[in-house]
């Protein structure tokens, strides 16, 4: 097991910067994972650990070795790939075994790893099958275990789940959280499913543009966001985000305005963007379960989206005004035994204490709910 840190990595491709000035350090034995969308930066950031990638600038170091320049084969780490590569006229165990016998390794030492592997990833019985005999779910586990027998400083997982149906994804997910905790080992993951980063990750490090926005806890990330865009991408759905003008200790926008506690400061006049999660956002009726519920609003409901364990309900709010540009769409969870219907009016609350502001210009985090000091929007992890 080691530290896994980038100083100051960036990556340009002529004129295209793939990652910018990357600063991330990796805890001994955390599981910490690359988030963000596609073409962010996080796989050449991975591909950077891994040796796969040079950097343009900057170092990276596995534990106190400096390894920017060495080849893949000497950093000792092992990665697990989205195209799960095995062999396919090797059987299990040569799979597992093949970079051992690529170095060399006795038959003994090669046994006993490919024994242990096999058993850590629950393929007992399966060595003498051939890959097109296996199910998805092993296929991948032959992979894991064909990193495991490595005893790296570090596993590197290049969206190992991505190729697998919805069902089996999960149970992988499982699966590997078991795993990691068995091994202790190092292990950096790279995905652009929330569900993944948010339940698998001791940290997740959320990237765009190949920039680090934010790196936290899954649930910081969630419930403190750093910025406007984090906010936008971490959560399914993503968080509501209204811009407007604060005035008066308020949160306006030709829609509705929002209370703000006066120790929150900000200048009158400043253009903010307010954030809230469907689940924040309640029917008048539920008003004595909150502590700082928000004024009346009145909407109407548009569309509705039963999802098993809660119903989606997607909210027009009218403003003061008769065109288009005054309505405010929002989205609201209630719960699956809710009588509403479409096209009918609601009055709704928001949740004060859930409620976020950031500036709109600059997009950073001013307030992580508006009945409490500012302060708290500077612990939402490093950026």
């Amino acid at each position: 097991m080691a530290t896994v840190t980038l100083n100051e990595v960036s990556k340009r491709y002529q004129d295209v910067v793939a990652v910018d000035d990357m600063n991330l350090e990796i805890r001994d034995g955390e599981f910490l994972t690359l988030v963000g969308p596609s073409g962010c930066g996080k796989s050449t950031t991975m591909e950077m650990v891994a040796g796969l990638t040079m950097p343009t600038e900057g170092e990276v170091y596995i534990g106190d070795r400096e390894v920017t320049n060495l080849p893949p084969k000497d950093r000792g780490v092992a990665m697990v790939f989205q195209n799960i590569a095995l062999f396919p006229h090797m059987n299990v165990y040569d799979n597992i075994s093949f970079g051992l016998r690529l170095r060399d390794y006795d038959k003994e030492e090669i046994d006993r790893r490919v024994n242990r592997a096999v058993e850590t990833v629950q393929l007992e019985g399966m060595l003498d099958r051939m890959p097109d005999e296996l199910s998805g779910g092993q296929r991948q586990r032959v992979a894991i275990a064909r990193a495991i027998v490595r005893n790296p400083d570090a596993f590197l997982m290049d969206e190992p789940l991505a190729n697998l149906d919805a069902k089996l994804r999960v149970h992988m997910r499982t699966e590997l959280q078991r795993l990691h905790r068995e091994l202790e080992t190092t292990t950096i993951y790279v995905t652009h499913d929330q569900a993944e980063a948010m339940t698998m990750s001791d940290r997740i490090a959320v990237i765009d543009g190949g920039e680090l926005q934010q790196l936290a806890p899954p649930l910081v990330c969630y419930n403190e966001p750093a910025n406007l865009f984090v906010a936008g991408f971490i959560g399914s759905p993503s968080m509501n985000l209204v811009d407007g003008v604060f005035e008066n200790e308020s949160f306006a926008c030709p829609a509705f305005s929002v209370e703000v506690d006066s120790s929150v400061r900000i200048a009158d006049g400043t253009a903010v963007t307010l954030g809230v999660r469907p689940e924040d956002i309640y029917a008048v009726e539920q008003v004595e379960e909150l502590d700082a519920p928000s004024e009346v609003i009145q909407a109407r409901t548009d569309v509705l989206e039963p999802m098993g364990d809660e119903i989606f309900v997607t909210l027009i709010v009218e403003g003061e005004g008769e065109g288009e540009d005054d309505e405010t769409e929002l989205l609201m969870s209630v719960s699956p035994d809710s009588d509403l219907t479409e096209n009918e009016p609601v009055e709704i609350v928001l949740d004060r204490s859930k409620v976020h502001l950031f500036d709109t210009e600059s997009g950073d985090a001013i307030v992580h709910g508006v009945t409490r000091s500012p302060e708290v929007a500077a612990d939402g992890g490093d950026r």
